[in-house]
């Protein structure tokens, strides 16, 4: 909360997921969060390993994920003659196109 002006209980009282506001949700509803949670600020405990959480599965799949988009990325980028822009924008030994 740097650099806000709004102290943490008032932050809590806002925004935090609860169990009584997931209740006001449809009943299938899921719960997500790229992680890593900060339980008790962002949502409480109850809520992030409840029946209704897949935190654990999106941040699983996370990473894979967006190194797949990058490398998809890159290949369009390649094929079309974008190699200098893919260049410019990030070294090609940069940890992020590793897999490309």
């Amino acid at each position: 909360l740097a650099g806000q002006k709004i102290q943490l209980q008032d932050y809590i009282a806002r925004y935090q997921m609860t169990a009584a506001r997931l209740k006001l949700a449809k009943r299938d509803a899921i719960v997500m969060h790229p992680g890593p949670i900060i339980r008790g600020l962002e949502l409480t405990a109850e809520v992030a390993d409840g029946p209704q959480s897949r935190i654990i599965e999106e941040v699983h799949n996370g990473v894979p994920t967006r190194m797949a988009i990058l490398a998809r990325a890159r290949r369009q980028l390649s094929q079309s003659g974008g190699e200098a822009a893919i260049s410019a924008w990030a070294p090609a030994r940069s940890p992020l196109f590793a897999l490309a």
